[in-house]
């Protein structure tokens, strides 16, 4: 073993067995002055406006930052003036709706006089709760609670030029500070005062549509817009569009872009009914996690690879994309090559030097003293690499992709054109209209999985090839039939049919492996991902 490792290990060992968990870890207030602390002790309104420290309590000195990172220590601890919050004007007033469902934020929700509605949530983290309770007060709540400080609290300020340039709907989030002893939250007044919050838009429902998104009918979750879209053969994603977003979420090295950080915008296009994403939550964006030495050992591939931080390169678009996996999947497997490298040439037109610069002008002034000419830096150089990144991602997703049918009739035709291109085609039975076309290649795809989902579905598979590509097809509920006219030379048969026995129609060929089965869990298809 390498020295520098055996040294981290035997740090890390000393620190964990080094005691319990802090019963004061967070600071006692994050207002600098005591004096005003105690005056809005006495009067919340005393101050329209205070100076804060966000974390005073990720400060620490040389050695614990060796091993642990300096991360966004210095931002954490950076006094920051910012506005009392009013809710009797703010936003012309707000009113309680009703407590967040997050483990590691405190947050709310807001109405306006509108019934437009707003989120309310605290820049500071408590990630204790996301561990079993039997680690709550050991050390594992001191290293958890301390590693918050590698994100970058007022990173989401950045976001609004960022993707405004970009044509990507988004929040404008504002801070604030809730006063000790203001009254304005009722039962639940001491969990939210003297504290810093940003105030965002939340956009949920008709009543948050914007004039920035268009014609839209409505705005709804993932879990509707994916259930819809697997129930009714009418419902399709933008898939360009959802490219869009997630090459932005990768310029800003924003990794945690699960199902629950968006929401979609509805659209009517004649009979269909088309999503569009609205990305939410940036409290990952410009992570900052591998600069100590345990860290560093913690977020390698056969760990935590996900802790990608922000440089200037994209150094691990596979760790960028882990925890958006199960949605990348459902929503991007129509994009081509072609198609990600034309999103990213239009990223790099559309985020030029000036966007980046008023993004990372949105930061206080004592912040952008420490991070933003190097934030500014980095984006640029990330923005020009943007392509290479653009095409791993295609990589990533072109491996092993699945293409869905629906809860209706579908049609699936597969067409071994040759030694290297596979096309898939999906029509509805109803009106035989094409929902889906896509030409893989043999040299970026290694298995397409088809899912037929409900009703009675067919599957041609046609052409011979001396090589091929595997197609492995799940029927599904209902009668489904199955024809294979294929051949492929070399390999091994390439054609596995899951579904079960009964009210399944085979026609099989030289490359048809059977796997069907009694057991009905052969159809498992996650639609959701919650």
């Amino acid at each position: 073993m390498k020295p520098i490792y055996l040294q981290a290990l035997l740090a890390l060992i000393f620190i964990s067995i080094s005691g319990c968990a802090r019963k004061n870890f967070y600071a006692k207030t994050p207002i600098v002055d005591p004096a005003v602390y105690k005056q809005l002790q006495q009067n919340p309104a005393a101050f329209d406006s205070v100076t804060v420290q966000a974390g005073k309590h990720y400060k620490r000195g040389a050695i614990h930052r060796l091993f642990w990172g300096t991360h966004y220590r210095p931002v954490w601890t950076a006094p920051v003036t910012v506005p009392v919050l009013d809710l009797k004007t703010v936003k012309g007033g707000l009113k309680f709706e009703k407590l967040g469902g997050g483990f590691q934020t405190t947050s709310m929700t807001l109405s306006d006089s509108t019934g437009f509605t707003y989120a309310l949530r605290s820049l500071d983290k408590d990630p204790v709760s996301v561990v079993p309770a039997v680690w709550h007060k050991t050390f594992v709540a001191n290293i958890l609670r301390d590693q918050t400080s590698a994100i970058n609290p007022y990173g989401a300020l950045m976001v609004p030029p960022l993707a405004e340039a970009a044509g990507i709907p988004h929040s404008t989030p504002k801070l604030y500070y809730v006063a000790p002893n203001d009254t304005s939250f009722g039962e639940h007044s001491e969990r939210f005062s003297n504290n810093i919050f940003m105030l965002e838009e939340k956009y949920d429902g008709k009543e948050a549509i914007t004039p920035a998104l268009g014609d839209a009918v409505d705005i709804v979750s993932s879990k509707k817009m994916l259930n819809k879209m697997f129930e009714e053969d009418d419902h399709f994603i933008d898939q360009q569009t959802f490219a869009k977003a997630r090459l932005l979420d990768i310029l800003m090295n924003d990794w945690d872009r699960h199902e629950g950080q968006w929401e979609w915008a509805e659209y009517k296009k004649g009979k269909n009914t088309i999503y569009r994403p609205i990305p939410k939550d940036r409290d990952n964006v410009f992570y900052r996690f591998q600069d100590g030495i345990i860290p560093w050992i913690f977020s390698r591939n056969w760990a935590i690879r996900k802790f990608e931080s922000f440089d200037e390169d994209i150094n691990d678009v596979y760790a960028l994309a882990m925890n958006s996996e199960f949605l990348d999947e459902r929503a991007l497997s129509q994009v081509t090559r072609e198609q990600f490298d034309s999103v990213a040439v239009l990223l790099q037109k559309q985020i030029t030097d000036d966007v980046i610069q008023e993004a990372v002008r949105q930061l206080p002034p004592s912040v952008y003293a420490i991070e933003g000419e190097d934030t500014a830096k980095k984006l640029r150089s990330r923005r020009d690499g943007l392509r290479k990144a653009a095409e791993e991602f295609y990589e990533i997703l072109a491996k092993e992709p699945f293409v869905t049918g629906t809860d209706e009739e579908d049609k699936f035709e597969v067409k071994r054109l040759n030694d290297n291109e596979t096309e898939v085609i999906v029509s509805r039975k109803s009106d035989d209209v094409i929902t889906y076309r896509r030409t893989f290649k043999h040299s970026e795809t290694k298995k397409i999985t088809l899912y037929g989902l409900a009703e009675d579905d067919e599957f041609d598979i046609s052409g011979e090839v001396n090589k091929g590509i595997k197609v492995m097809i799940v029927g599904g509920r209902g009668e489904d039939e199955i024809k294979d006219k294929s051949n492929v030379k070399r390999g091994g048969k390439k054609t596995w049919v899951y579904d079960t026995r009964r009210g399944t129609e085979i026609e099989a060929g030289p490359e048809t492996k059977d796997k069907t089965t009694k057991d009905i869990r052969v159809h498992a298809f996650d639609r959701e991902g919650f």
